[in-house]
């Protein structure tokens, strides 16, 4: 049913200030922005998912939810929006599952820039029953325009988001059993912890748990995007000169991976650089 990541939602306190530093991480110019309902907007389109960077805009009972959500953060991971073929049997499957779906709403955006305009089909799953994760469900009607390079050594796309849980087996029945990801890896380690890896399209939906003393069993959270480079070390230089703290690159968990972290320049969200070894031509 699930074909993909749509987009992920970045709450952000301040929308021009988000959108320059998405700008510089991911050299990409935005793809969409618009306004209304109490928030203002910014997309970034890659090759197989978007970004959306959405902060509180006026006094309405929806911007003042996100200010109390965002309390006194510069940003944070808000929502997941996996994208499906067909709505009306992704939708029977979520009530079948008992994720008790809002009924399906069409929704139509426009640019700000350019006056185009996008529709799709939209429902959302119960929270309380998504272990603490807004997940929502999308048919685009079409496809939205990329966001195009503005400098070298770009960011290409999401290589993975990760969840962290304190309930391993619950929130692989979630995720495999009944949202109908395939589970790719379940893996242990004294060190880190345990590793399930989600396929959904060509990234991953990475759940970690790393049991906490007083942690929440019943919530997991969103807790930071690995994001896809072609040339790691060119995408660090480029970072470097742009005035952003990063790490030292180093060898990834995964055989022939390469990752670095970015610590700042994110609106607080954890992000790591991941680059892959190609594949050894047969």
């Amino acid at each position: 049913m699930i074909t993909g990541l749509d987009h992920i939602v970045v709450l952000v306190r301040d929308i021009g200030a988000a959108k320059a530093a998405y700008q510089t991480l991911l050299a990409r110019a935005p793809a969409w922005q618009n306004s209304g309902e109490g928030a203002d907007r910014v997309l970034f389109t890659l090759d197989n998912m978007t970004i959306e960077l959405m902060a509180p805009s006026g006094f309405t009972a929806t911007a003042d939810r996100m200010r109390a959500l965002l309390d006194d953060q510069e940003g944070m991971l808000a929502s997941l929006c996996f994208r499906v073929a067909d709505m009306g049997k992704m939708h029977r499957r979520l009530d079948r599952v008992a994720l008790k779906p809002d009924p399906v709403a069409e929704v139509e955006s426009s640019d700000d820039a350019s006056g185009a305009a996008l529709h799709w089909k939209r429902t959302r799953a119960a929270t309380e029953l998504t272990r603490g994760v807004r997940m929502f469900f999308l048919e685009l009607a079409e496809e939205r325009p990329k966001s195009v390079a503005t400098d070298f050594a770009p960011i290409d796309g999401l290589d993975h988001v990760v969840i962290t849980t304190e309930d391993s087996d619950r929130a692989a029945a979630l995720y495999g059993a009944r949202l109908g990801l395939d589970l790719a890896l379940d893996r242990s380690h004294h060190d880190w912890g345990q590793l399930m890896f989600f396929r959904c399209g060509d990234l991953i939906v990475e759940v970690v748990r790393r049991p906490v003393a007083g942690g929440d069993s019943r919530h997991d959270r969103l807790w930071g995007l690995s994001w896809r480079v072609a040339d790691i070390d060119a995408t660090r230089a480029r970072l470097i000169a742009a005035g952003l703290d990063v790490t030292e690159v180093r060898n990834g968990r995964k055989p022939g991976t390469r990752i670095m972290t970015v610590r700042n320049g994110t609106c607080g969200i954890q992000t790591v650089l991941l680059e892959r070894s190609p594949k050894p031509v047969e």
